[in-house]
Formats: C-alpha cells, structure tokens, sequence
C-alpha cells in the first residue's frame, strides 16, 4: 500500500470510528502526523485526495475540517472516482494515448524549432518538489500539448488534445494516491526533453510510451484490485 493511501485510511478510521465527527477539525498537521506514524508530506497528499472527493474541507487560515459526510455530496464527489473504476473508456482512451503520443514525439524529435524547444525546457524547469498536483497536471498538459505542436501536424494534434482532455480527472487522481509522483514525472520530462533536443527520434518515441503507460497501468491495477 502506499504511504498516501495508508493516510487516507487511517483518516477514514477516525471518521469511521467516531473519533473525528462531522463538523470536525482535524488536529494541527504536526500533530496529527505525529499520532498517526505518518510524515506530514504523506498526510499532506492524504488531505489533498479527501479534500477532491469532499471528504475534508480545507480551509485557508482557519484549518482543515470534516465535511458534512451528507450522501448527496460525497456522491456527487465521488462519482469521477466510480468512473476510473468502472468505465472501461477511460482505459481505451489512455490506450490510444499511448498509441499516438509516442509519434508525436518522434516527429518532434526532428522538426521541432528552436522557440519550441526553449518553451519545452521552461515547461520543465516549473516544476519543483513543492509542486503540488492540480499544478503539475497542468504542467503535464502544456508539456505534452508543445511536444504536439513540434510534431508540425495539425490533425495529429486535434485528437491528442481531445484525449488529453478526457484523462485529466485520471491523472489527477494518480498523483494524489501515489508516491513521488512530482519527482517522478518531472525525471520523465527531464528524458523526453532531452531525446528531443538530440533529435533521438527512437528515444524519445520510448521515453513517452512509458511516461503514457504509467497512468493506464495504475489504471489497470486499481481496477483489478
């Protein structure tokens, strides 16, 4: 299990077990972290994935509390989640991600100009280790949409965008529940950066398809357990 996912359930016993009640604050993050055996980084990501699905609310400068738990809200935020889980289309669209988003990068490997390659490395070099998720998706969409745009074929570009577009939610909730997901994709940018800026057009088509296939696998597997 992950260490974020083990924050999320120890959070949930609390609630489950009456000793956090609706309306209630949670303890300071120090705190907190402290008591339940976590780092305050994984309680972070834990409170982020509660906050998305309306669990927590997150209140800056008051403190971070429980929501109301009433049906209609956690159903009306939880039903994206139900959607990674049981809508076979989403996997079918990262599989034609996959598919299309490494020759993409192979043809910008070699047209690709030099105005494109310095926004490539800017869209890289945002990214830090205090990026938090929602932003470093973001990222991820502007990187992969230059690496597109270098690949000089419009058509090509319209569909990526469209599919881009439909995994956000996917991606999103990957990062939340997953360790080192910041370091992680900013590693993989680094690579595909740098096949491209050498012109390795076999490089760079590797590069993506395992940055692609990481979100369809964990996909896969969530799906399956």
């Amino acid at each position: 299990m992950a260490v974020t996912d083990a924050a999320i359930t120890r959070i949930k016993e609390m609630i489950l077990g009456g000793e956090l009640s609706p309306g209630d604050r949670l303890p300071p993050e120090k705190e907190l972290s402290e008591r339940l055996g976590l780092s305050r980084s994984s309680l972070r990501e834990a409170v982020k994935a509660l906050e998305l699905i309306r669990v927590l609310d997150v209140r800056r400068g008051d403190g971070t509390y429980v929501t109301s738990l009433e049906p209609h809200l956690l159903t009306e935020a939880m039903s994206f989640v139900v959607e990674l889980h049981q809508d076979s289309s989403i996997l079918e669209l990262l599989e034609v991600r996959r598919i299309l988003e490494p020759s993409a990068a192979g043809l910008a490997a070699q047209r690709r100009s030099e105005e494109q390659l310095e926004r490539l490395e800017e869209s890289v070099h945002a990214v830090t280790a205090d990026t938090d998720i929602q932003e470093l998706v973001t990222h991820d969409l502007l990187f992969h949409s230059i690496i597109t745009e270098a690949a000089g074929n419009a058509y090509l570009g319209t569909l990526l965008e469209a599919l881009s577009s439909n995994t956000v939610r996917a991606r999103i909730w990957r990062g939340l529940t997953q360790d080192h997901a910041v370091q992680r994709t900013l590693d993989e940018h680094q690579a595909i950066l740098s096949a491209i800026r050498s012109g390795d057009t076999e490089l760079a088509k590797a590069l993506v398809t395992a940055h692609v296939s990481g979100v369809e696998t964990w996909l896969r597997q969530s799906t399956a357990s």
